[in-house]
């Protein structure tokens, strides 16, 4: 468990649990995420830099006729790694697209579980007037807003 969720007045032990279950998921989520966005704009270097070679190499030579260009295309060694590249770059994409998808729903149902909940996991009197703590310490700590259902 986490040091700052660890050390959480005013919660018990298993509000503790769900707080780090929601931190990890919020992780996971963050890295999915930003393999999302790499992934996206490694596939539009490669795009990018594959459009400039296929420029210089390809249409000014063979501008004249499409299937002799098409022909040098298939046998230029270069040109095919650079589609496969970007090929296995747009399905990458679309399957962090997807994992990343999935990984919001469940961290976005854990966190929301905790709000509905909250009048059950800090019953006490004096937990529920000092919940606001905890809810400012993973705000600012791991960005996970615990005041209100929407995003």
């Amino acid at each position: 468990m986490d040091t700052p969720i660890q050390h959480l007045e005013y919660t018990d032990q298993a509000t503790k649990q769900m707080l780090e279950n929601v931190r990890k998921r919020k992780k996971k989520f963050d890295d999915v995420k930003k393999w999302h966005y790499i992934s996206i704009y490694g596939t539009l270097f490669l795009t990018f830099i594959f459009s400039l070679y296929f420029y210089i190499i390809f249409v000014k030579q063979y501008s004249y006729n499409f299937i002799s260009m098409l022909s040098a295309i298939l046998n230029d060694s270069v040109a095919v790694y650079f589609l496969a590249f970007i090929i296995v770059g747009f399905g990458a994409m679309n399957l962090l697209k997807q994992q990343k998808e999935k990984k919001e729903k469940e961290y976005q149902e854990l966190r929301c579980e905790i709000v509905d909940r909250s009048k059950d996991l800090w019953k006490k009197e004096e937990e529920w007037k000092n919940r606001h703590v905890v809810f400012e310490i993973m705000k600012k700590q791991y960005d996970i807003n615990l005041y209100h259902e929407k995003k």
